[in-house]
């Protein structure tokens, strides 16, 4: 490991720790402040000085290797929001959670597809890897539909609303529209890369097999050799062994299937026991979350150096602005609207409004398969990151208008629970 490298890491970690303790002071998310720092060592500000210290920094040797470290952060943060999946807040409100759920993915996925349909041709067609708008379309529709759930859960205990009952809908809608979201994803990233009808067909066949292994070989042996009776037999350090190897086969196994690692990695932290895994060794899943949050400033970094505000062109500040007012007014509008109709309060469905139209770090994640896949362009890439960002930050302000104020102020590495990565 070059001397480049580690220093490097060095500076990513620093201002990620400096920019997150900032971000806390703002009354922000802490990721917010190391999303922000991750940008700012790229183009967008560290790169504006003479001599670009962004290479200084970070030179051109070091970056595949930053790139893997990225992505190894990825797949075990995407583990975490799996594995941290529960449904258990549906009960007793299934029919609303479900119908705003519905709404609040349904009408953003047909606004960001019109808007992807009605910028197409101000896109750069030489960095798109497929013909046509079909592509472009479906994918800005799908990112559009994101609400990000680990920052949301964190908003929600920091506002002392994790016992109300618009919170607990709030956390359950999150978990539903983000599964809805990856799933619709998987679907364009197998359309996007099968290149044809058969190999649509072989796709789609591996995806349901891959599944179904993990539904039922993979969860029942876990639980078959996590039962009681042989859990004193097997101790913490075999059974994270076992989690982290799943985990990295999980995801290379999509990769393999022609998706991306972070479906694997999603889909094999649902699948794992989490009931068992808890009882035999909590620590497990602690251990896994503390090394994404070493590794996820990485991939904000990573994020970073594709963001180039200077990129945007002409129409930068049209894009902006329109790509802004689609995401909030679909999220706002078709969460608060649906709320309305399953018979929830106006007040509350003005916080459930707000609350779900927070984006945050799931939202790189999309966008970052969209960059690598080739249905963004750097200047929509950008906006999309600039989007991410604000529907984030204006989040907390808003929810101290209507009357939710912060309770509790986390530090930088106090996060406890997988799922609730902020």
């Amino acid at each position: 490991m070059s001397g480049d490298l580690l220093a490097g890491l060095a500076v990513i970690l620093a201002v990620a720790f400096v920019f997150s303790r900032l971000a806390v002071r703002m009354r922000q998310p802490a990721v917010v402040g190391e999303i922000i720092a991750g940008i700012a060592l790229g183009p967008s500000l560290l790169g504006l000085f003479p001599g670009n210290p962004t290479e200084a920094v970070l030179p051109a040797d070091t970056r595949p290797i930053l790139q893997a470290l990225s992505q190894l952060g990825l797949v075990l943060f995407m583990f975490g929001i799996g594995y941290g999946l529960d449904l258990f807040h549906l009960r007793g409100n299934s029919r609303q959670v479900t119908l705003i759920s519905l709404g609040s993915v349904t009408l953003p996925f047909a606004l960001g597809a019109g808007l992807a349909a009605m910028l197409y041709p101000w896109y750069d067609k030489s960095q798109l890897s497929t013909d046509g708008a079909l592509a472009p379309v479906l994918f800005l529709g799908a990112a559009m539909s994101i609400t990000a759930f680990p920052v949301l859960a964190r908003i929600v205990a920091e506002r002392g609303m994790r016992r109300s009952r618009v919170g607990v809908m709030a956390l359950a809608c999150a978990a539903i529209e983000d599964f809805l979201a990856w799933c619709v994803l998987a679907v364009i990233v197998v359309v996007i890369t099968a290149g044809g009808p058969w190999p649509l067909v072989r796709m789609v066949l591996e995806s349901a097999l891959f599944l179904l292994l993990l539904a039922y070989a993979v969860r029942r042996g876990l639980r078959w050799l996590l039962a009681p009776e042989r859990r004193w037999a097997i101790g913490g350090p075999l059974i994270h062994a076992i989690v982290l190897t799943g985990l990295l086969l999980s995801a290379w196994a999509t990769t393999e299937i022609g998706l991306h690692a972070v479906f694997g990695a999603f889909a094999f932290g649902v699948a794992v026991p989490r009931a068992e895994i808890e009882a035999s060794a909590p620590e497990v899943a602690e251990r896994i979350e503390q090394t994404s949050l070493f590794l996820l400033p990485v991939f904000f970094t990573v994020t970073g150096l594709s963001v180039d505000p200077r990129g945007l062109g002409e129409h930068g500040i049209t894009i902006i602005f329109a790509v802004i007012l689609v995401a909030c007014t679909g999220k706002f509008v078709g969460a608060a609207v649906s709320a309305r109709l399953s018979g929830v309060s106006r007040s509350e469905s003005v916080v459930l409004g707000v609350l779900l139209n927070a984006r945050g770090l799931t939202e790189l994640v999309i966008l970052n398969v969209g960059l690598e896949l080739g249905v963004l362009d750097s200047q929509m890439f950008t906006v999309m990151v600039i989007m991410a960002l604000v529907t984030t930050v204006m989040t907390g302000p808003l929810l101290q208008r209507l009357g939710f104020h912060q309770e509790i102020r986390p530090a930088f590495g106090s996060r406890k629970s997988v799922g609730t990565r902020v």
